[in-house]
């Protein structure tokens, strides 16, 4: 399996920006399917946006175009770019890596991924 670390989260007031970065290691990412998840406290796991391993994205409906994600096979690293922070956002961010070769992001789920990271604290203050 590949490990991953994610760093770059933080305290931010709503409106501003964070990037996080998902640094892989044990093997190269670039055939697997990349994606970030958030946990608030006393909520499931959700998905915030997923890319294939040919770079197609997906985002959830709650961010919209707010967030990018991105990849840089070249780094073994995952970015999720996030702006326009809402309090809403506030959460454990997840990086997830899956080993689908799926070309649509549309059918993966929370259930596809089976490798984590331990997470990044994102705090969004009103």
């Amino acid at each position: 399996q590949v490990q991953l670390v994610e760093s770059g989260g933080g305290l931010v007031q709503a409106g501003g920006s964070l990037r996080l970065s998902c640094a892989a290691s044990g093997r190269p990412i670039a055939s697997y399917a990349m994606g970030w998840f958030r946990q608030a406290p006393g909520k499931e796991r959700e998905h915030v946006a997923i890319i294939t391993f040919n770079g197609r994205t997906r985002n959830a409906d709650s961010v919209n175009d707010r967030f990018t994600i991105s990849r840089d096979n070249a780094k073994n690293t995952v970015y999720l770019q996030m702006n326009g922070l809402k309090p809403e956002d506030t959460a454990v961010y997840y990086c997830a890596a899956s080993e689908s070769r799926t070309l649509s992001p549309w059918l993966l789920r929370l259930s596809n991924f089976n490798s984590w990271g331990q997470g990044t604290q994102v705090t969004v203050s009103s």
